[in-house]
């Protein structure tokens, strides 16, 4: 049985992983088929030093991983259950943002949400 200290881990390191949109992409691509990093890359448009980095931090969060392919690597989410999990925090999200005239409270610094 998980802890409480564990379940905050758990979404702590969840909630780090979302909190850039590259990763998020990252996460959505993976979500539809794994890929490999060139790939991605030229898919997300950004470099695949910048896109190594945070495939670090999707690994290092635990929920991408990197798999041996001959010679290449290719990546995917860690469990199928976390594209379900994407799938349902997306509609959740839609759904209330469809309930209420709510913005985010950084959006005139930033792009956010």
């Amino acid at each position: 049985m998980l802890t409480l200290a564990s379940d905050i881990e758990v979404l702590t390191r969840f909630g780090r992983a979302l909190a850039d949109p590259i990763r998020c992409r990252i996460l959505l691509a993976l979500r539809a088929a794994p890929a490999y990093p060139s790939d991605l890359a030229d898919t997300l448009g950004v470099s695949r030093t910048r896109l190594s980095n945070h495939l670090a931090c999707l690994r290092d969060c635990g929920l991408v991983v990197a798999l041996p392919d001959g010679r290449r690597t290719r990546y995917e989410l860690a469990d199928e259950r976390l594209g379900h999990a994407l799938n349902h925090l997306l509609a959740s999200v839609v759904a209330v943002e469809s309930q209420s005239d709510m913005t985010c409270p950084d959006a005139a610094e930033k792009e956010c949400c």
